[in-house]
């Protein structure tokens, strides 16, 4: 007999243990047949509706909801049983069950992944559960206010995450649920401070290894970027780059507009982004990463300076402790499905237009106990410098195929992937602040540097930096890191080449259109010479040694003479020298060479 038929031939007589026992082999059985998993589902369903909704005779009774939902979850991990679970009365039975279970949380949860996979699976299914037949978003937000557990927090975000995925398909959703009032909530505080709460409470789970926590705030994150990103593209909000102003919302990239309404969530970001345990040896993991990727949304300006950068004079970065990351789970149990949840696509947008940050005032955010000692240009730094130190150890050069396996090791990902996003906040650090700017620069290129050496060979982070600008496999990167020198150094091409050699920020500043060594001025606030006085060469950045005389027979100069005409018209003919930068052509054309 089939699953469908033995389930079929039981009744509310049936020995308890054969029920019990049907119901496991359903859940651990192979797929079967989309008609006989339809009605296997819609069975189940009906019967758990019965028992625990309508208090009618069934199949089961109340002690068989956890084996029942479970079975359900089997069944509807396929696209089959999914699109039979999207519909509005059986996804508004499974969400009254996660209501009526609560006093068994193990049934309840069940519940929850049963909705979670559905709309996974099937993206109508999340306009559904927001409908007013169902008001799903924002009993979850209930489920959420109300969460004691990881794994009650992971569920209720996850199903949030998925329900606010599209602005297109949720943009009442978003607005409502960031302008609304909690009544339930303390404070009253909206959906916004529900999140900073939850962010807390998580950052101290993780930090006691509690199972599940950084799965629970990953999710969480996810959803706290899709309101950041989304929110202000739905309702009047400030311009953060006066250039942008008529730009329609389709062109608008992460970070140019800015609302009042998502101020509260500063605080709980910069706390995590401070204070969470990192993973080893590379610290960008989830949810880290998934903290920078909301960072990354917000204006960094004077009225939230001391937010982000503490209160206390700030001193050199320095390495933090590692900690051993906590096993997590890439989907949901009992899910052979994932979602594509990084924001890739915004992170991208926002590395290829990379603006000021804002020009606005955050009117009611309060400081984190921890103000005082925060700062995020110190955390970054560290952070960016550990990451590069394991995916880029010693002096090996950046396209090394070497690099690319090790990125591989976490993951089907690529060097981009991982450190764009922190290369960006760094960025928009240096350029929504001054002081930090200067530190960040002090860092990497500090008075007493050791020029006597190339800068590119280094085997620190100004060498790795460096020899990023010059890669061909890592091209996000490049660009990205290109833009954070270049912000770094006041945005100033001349201020750039003096403190690293023009020689080595050629090609970054070729794309910016200068496609000459910028004069050297006594107003760029690059460093003529070393703490010891000695002059620094402005191509290459490091000591100028004095030129020796090279004895050479006429032939061994004619020969070199070659070289360089036969290299000038190979870049020539490339493209990476304009013909009017080409020495030998400017020559012929003056009749300086016969």
């Amino acid at each position: 007999m089939s699953v469908l038929q033995v389930y079929s031939s039981l009744s509310s007589s049936s020995p308890r243990a054969t029920i019990s026992r049907t119901l496991q082999s359903i859940a651990s059985a192979p797929p079967i047949n989309p008609p006989s998993c339809k009605a296997l589902i819609q069975l189940i369903i009906d019967d758990l509706q019965a028992v625990i909704i309508d208090g009618s005779p069934s199949r089961l009774i109340r002690d068989d909801a956890l084996s029942a939902l479970s079975a359900v979850k089997g069944l509807g991990r396929i696209p089959h049983g999914a699109q039979v679970l999207a519909s509005v009365p059986n996804l508004k039975c499974l969400m009254t069950l996660a209501i009526k279970l609560e006093t068994t949380p193990d049934a309840s949860n069940e519940a929850l992944k049963c909705i979670a996979n559905t709309l996974l699976l099937s993206e109508p299914a999340r306009t559904t559960l927001l409908s007013q037949d169902i008001d799903g978003g924002n009993i979850c937000i209930e489920l959420l206010q109300k969460s004691a557990t990881p794994e009650n927090t992971f569920l209720s975000s996850r199903i949030l995450f998925l329900c606010t995925a599209s602005p297109h398909q949720s943009a009442s959703f978003i607005q409502s649920i960031v302008e609304t009032k909690r009544t339930h909530f303390p404070g009253n505080g909206t959906i916004i401070d529900v999140i900073a709460l939850k962010l807390d409470d998580l950052i101290a789970s993780m930090q006691a290894g509690i199972k599940m926590s950084r799965d629970a705030m990953t999710d969480l994150l996810k959803l706290t970027f899709n309101l950041l990103i989304h929110y202000p593209k739905l309702v009047p909000s400030e311009l953060q780059y006066p250039a942008l102003a008529g730009s329609p919302d389709d062109q608008k990239v992460m970070g140019d507009f800015w609302n009042s309404r998502l101020d509260g969530i500063l605080p709980s970001l910069v706390h995590a982004f401070q204070t969470i345990p990192l993973s080893s040896p590379n610290p960008l993991t989830s949810p880290l990463t998934h903290i920078i990727h909301s960072l990354i949304t917000i204006p960094v300006d004077s009225s939230s300076r001391a937010i982000w950068f503490g209160t206390l004079p700030h001193s050199r970065p320095t390495t933090p402790q590692l900690n051993s990351a906590e096993p997590t789970t890439s989907s949901l149990t009992g899910s052979s499905h994932d979602d594509q949840s990084t924001p890739k696509e915004h992170i991208e947008r926002a590395i290829s237009s990379v603006i000021p940050a804002g020009r606005r005032s955050f009117h009611h955010s309060p400081l984190p106990d921890s103000s005082s000692t925060a700062d995020c240009a110190s955390r970054a730094y560290e952070l960016l410098d550990m990451t590069l130190a394991h995916f880029l150890p010693g002096d090996i050069d950046s396209d090394d195929p070497a690099v690319r396996d090790l990125c591989k090791i976490d993951g089907d990902t690529s060097l981009d992937e991982i450190v764009c996003p922190l290369v960006l906040l760094i960025t928009r650090l240096c350029l929504g602040d001054d002081d930090a700017k200067t530190r960040i620069r002090q860092w990497l290129v500090p008075e007493d540097l050791d020029r006597t050496h190339p800068l590119e060979k280094r085997a620190d982070l100004l060498g790795r930096c460096l020899r990023l600008l010059a890669s061909v496999y890592h091209s996000r990167l490049k660009d990205s890191m290109g833009e954070m020198l270049y912000a770094m150094c006041d945005s100033n091409a001349t201020t750039l080449a003096g403190y690293f050699g023009y020689g080595n920020v050629a090609g970054f500043l070729f794309h910016k259109g200068v496609v000459s060594a910028p004069p050297v001025s006594a107003t760029s606030g690059a460093p003529p010479i070393t703490a010891s006085g000695l002059p620094i060469n402005p191509i290459t950045g490091t000591v100028e040694h004095p030129s020796e005389n090279i004895d050479m027979t006429d032939e061994e100069k004619e020969h070199e003479a070659e070289k360089l005409f036969v290299l000038f018209d190979r870049l020539e003919k490339t493209g990476a020298l304009p013909p009017s930068q080409n020495p030998y052509r400017k020559a012929f054309q003056e009749g300086k060479m016969g």
